[in-house]
Order: C-alpha cells, then sequence, then structure tokens
C-alpha cells in the first residue's frame, strides 16, 4: 500500500513519528507531505533529523499567513501531489490547518481519510483548531480515535460505530520511543540554555508554554497570567518563548515585566527531545498546549491548562490535569497545592494515563491493512438503491452483545446508555438493561 501523510507543524511531527516507523516497518510506502507551516528550520525542518525520520517526499512551503491563505495555498499544493501520486489512503493527525487541507483534498478526490486523533471537541467554535476538527472528521473514512470519550462524542454526531477505532494516542508512543533518543545523545540545548542561565537551585521547576491566541492576544488575559507567575516567586520557571508570543507581549508592554523577574527564565524555543527532557524533570507544567496536556500525564507531571476548554477532558477526568484559564487565583491556588502539598502533587502524579499502552500506531495500520484487505477502503458511488431505515430507541432486556444483536436484528448500533451513563457500542458490550438508539434495516 502507499500510505500518504499530511503535516505542517512540530507536534503533527511528533505524534507522527511512530506511525511513520510502522508504514516502513510493514513494508509499506511512505508517501510524506511536509506543508512548511512551520517556516522556522527550529521549529519544523530539523525535528526530522533529530527524531531519527525520513525526509518528506514533498515540502509545500506555505509559511504563515492568514488562515484562508495557508489553507488555500496548502489545498492547491496538496492537490497537485496526490493527483500524481495516487495513494490509497491518506492519514492526518489532529488539528491544524495542514489537517483541513490534507482532509478537504483527499476526499474530493475520492482518496479515503484517515483522521489520527479524531472526535477531540472543545466545543468552542471560537477556536481554529476546532472548526479544523470538525472538518476533518466530516471528511474522514476512518476515525482513529485516542479514549472512548472521544469515539462517543463522534457517535453522537452519527459516524457509524464500524468506523470509529479507540487505539490511544501515539503521544503516549511519541514520549516512549523519543525518550529513548533523547538519554541516547549528546548534551543538547536544553542543558545547555539552562546552563548558560547560571542558576544555583533547580528544584521546583514549572515549565511554562503560552502560545494559543485566546491568551496572547488579550492583554489582561497576560497581565493576569504574569501577575501569578510573580507570586511563584519560589520556583525556577523555564519558558521556552514561542516568537509570536515574544511579539505580542512586546507590543503589549509585558515583556520586560516578565522579563525582569529572577525567577522566571525565557528561553529561546528548543528541540522537541529538549523539551521532553525538560517536561520530564518538571514539577508542574502551566501550559495553553493541547498536546503537553497529553505529555504530561504521560510522563507523570502534574499540569495547570491556561484554558477554560479542553480537548483533552480525560486528563482532567484522570486527575492529572486542571483547568485554570487566566485567573490569577484558580493559577496560585492549585500551583501552590501542588508545590507544597505532597500528598495532592503525588495523587496527580499517579493519575492513569487515559491514552493507552503506547502501541496506537501498530493498531491503526492493522486497522488500515484489514480494511484494504476486505476491500472496504475505498471511496466509490453506490451501484444499488440505497437501503431504507428507521431510527428507534429500545430498552434490551436479553443477555446479548452489541455484534450479536447488529447480527441477528439487521441493525447498526449507533450509541448505548446504561443510567445516565453514555457508552459507546464496542462489539463485546452486553447490552441487557441498556437503552440503545439504532438503525433498523428490516423495512
Amino acid at each position: 500500500m502507499k500510505i500518504a501523510i499530511v503535516l505542517g507543524t512540530r507536534p503533527e511531527i511528533i505524534k507522527m513519528a511512530s506511525v511513520m516507523d510502522e508504514i516502513q516497518n510493514k513494508g509499506h510506502e511512505l508517501l510524506l507531505i511536509h506543508t512548511g507551516q512551520h517556516y522556522d528550520k527550529e521549529m519544523s525542518e530539523n525535528f526530522f533529523l533529530d527524531l531519527k525520520l525520513p525526509k518528506p517526499n514533498y515540502n509545500i512551503h506555505v509559511g504563515s499567513g492568514s488562515h484562508g491563505k495557508q489553507t488555500g495555498k496548502m489545498m492547491e499544493g496538496i492537490e497537485e501531489v496526490l493527483l500524481d501520486e495516487k495513494p490509497d489512503i491518506v492519514l492526518v493527525q489532529g488539528d491544524t490547518n495542514a489537517v483541513l487541507a490534507g482532509a478537504l483534498v483527499a476526499v474530493k478526490l475520492h482518496i479515503p481519510v484517515g483522521h489520527v486523533e479524531a472526535g477531540l471537541r472543545s466545543f468552542d467554535e471560537t477556536m481554529p483548531e476546532e472548526i479544523n476538527r470538525l472538518a476533518a472528521d466530516v471528511s474522514s473514512k476512518l476515525y482513529f480515535v485516542p479514549t472512548e470519550e472521544s469515539a462517543i462524542n463522534l457517535a453522537m454526531e452519527g459516524i457509524s460505530r464500524k468506523r470509529i477505532f479507540v487505539t490511544g494516542n501515539t503521544v503516549v508512543d511519541a514520549c516512549f520511543r523519543n525518550l529513548k533518543i533523547s538519554e541516547e545523545r549528546d548534551v543538547g540545548e536544553y542543558e545547555k540554555s539552562l546552563a548558560d542561565l547560571d542558576i544555583d537551585n533547580m528544584e521546583n521547576i514549572v515549565t511554562l508554554t503560552m502560545h494559543r491566541a485566546e491568551n496572547v492576544d488579550f492583554k489582561d488575559r497576560l497581565l493576569n497570567i504574569i501577575e501569578a507567575l510573580e507570586e511563584l516567586d519560589d520556583t525556577n520557571i523555564i519558558f521556552p518563548m514561542h516568537p509570536r508570543t515574544k511579539k505580542t507581549m512586546e507590543n503589549f508592554g509585558l515583556f520586560d515585566r516578565l522579563n525582569d523577574l529572577s525567577h522566571v527564565h525565557i528561553i529561546k524555543p528548543v528541540g522537541y527531545l529538549d523539551f521532553l527532557l525538560l517536561t520530564s524533570k518538571s514539577t508542574l507544567i502551566l501550559t495553553d498546549s493541547g498536546g503537553l496536556q497529553e505529555e504530561a500525564i504521560t510522563l507523570d507531571v502534574p499540569a495547570l491548562t491556561l484554558r477554560y476548554n479542553t480537548e483533552r477532558p480525560e486528563t482532567v477526568t484522570a486527575g492529572g490535569n486542571i483547568l485554570v484559564g487566566s485567573d490569577k487565583e484558580a493559577i496560585l491556588k492549585y500551583a501552590r497545592k501542588i508545590l507544597d502539598d505532597e500528598e495532592f502533587r503525588n495523587s496527580m502524579k499517579n493519575a492513569k494515563n487515559p491514552y493507552g499502552m503506547g502501541n496506537a500506531a501498530e493498531l491503526m495500520i492493522k486497522i488500515i491493512e484489514d480494511a484494504d484487505a476486505a476491500d472496504s477502503l475505498k471511496l466509490v458511488a453506490p451501484d444499488e438503491v440505497m437501503a431504507s431505515f428507521t431510527r428507534k430507541m429500545k430498552v434490551i432486556d436479553e443477555d446479548i452483545s452489541v455484534k450479536e444483536y447488529e447480527d441477528k436484528n439487521n441493525a447498526l448500533i449507533k450509541i448505548a446508555f446504561e443510567g445516565e451513563d453514555v457508552k459507546f457500542p464496542f462489539d463485546d458490550l452486553n447490552l441487557k438493561g441498556k437503552t440503545i438508539i439504532l438503525e433498523d434495516y428490516n423495512n
């Protein structure tokens, strides 16, 4: 098979590394299309070398720009590649403009799309990422979701359960894979940066990342966060600052105020392997990043998320992450509790990782292979009259699994309820005593 991957940002490269490995290990042809969304070499190109990955077959060199301009250029470039290469499936990951462009172009060319990390929802349509992931899910053929909660999101939106696969999240694969690489290499930029800072005591490391428009584009939110950081003066706050964040803070006249704090150490963005090492050695993570919420719970580091919603609610439910927004008092309350209360800190560190065992890529490629073998991967126009069905709600009294019920009744179960709890209809879910919504094809 020829399997194409479209990506354009650092998180996509990181999270798709194990998928690239698995494609090649299984003897398939990897077609790697880099949109060039992150045009800074430090922010993108070097990752392929650092992570021991093959170079992209194509780089569209989109660079920065408005959402419309950037996405339009991506779509034009991706379309040219896909028309020439004709892959069997296109994989996209997450919620970036590259995901939106790749999914839309592929499905319009009748090439099936596999969405890695599908089904995430923040339910905040002011976020461009939310629109991207919604559009990508509408365009997809196969949905590789990290958790049952994400699967339920898709099922509630009407997606057939037979196309939804709970694989875990490749972020776990990435952490396990790349920590090994990090441990085997020489001293990196992170260690050199810290050495240059000449910090006497490296206890209570707080790693801070902040780049989302919902924070950095609003002076009052930035000010609230800075005021909270000022009071955490018994910590060492390491802040690899994104260039856009620095520019915005300078425009608001806030950069010097933060930079003048002796316990806040602003460093330039570092390579992923260095950042992974920094994360693993941290006492606390302060972030507005989605991916870092996942990495933190994988590495057993408590996280406070500087947002009012998250498409990673499983990290909150599991107890490894707390949403604090830009609320100064909430940031200080929970930061102090994590730093000063060992029992509370350990409860967050020991939160069960909801994202799987680190074999997500292996499961995904097996699912694609099975779909290809069953000839169910292709997008083809129907050659039979559409089967009619009726939607029904039923309470099931018999001792029967989802698959057994569907086979027996010529039906497709969309979702199941156990009392007030929503359940995803896995094949082996026992339906006795549950209420189901189904499509009945016995017309």
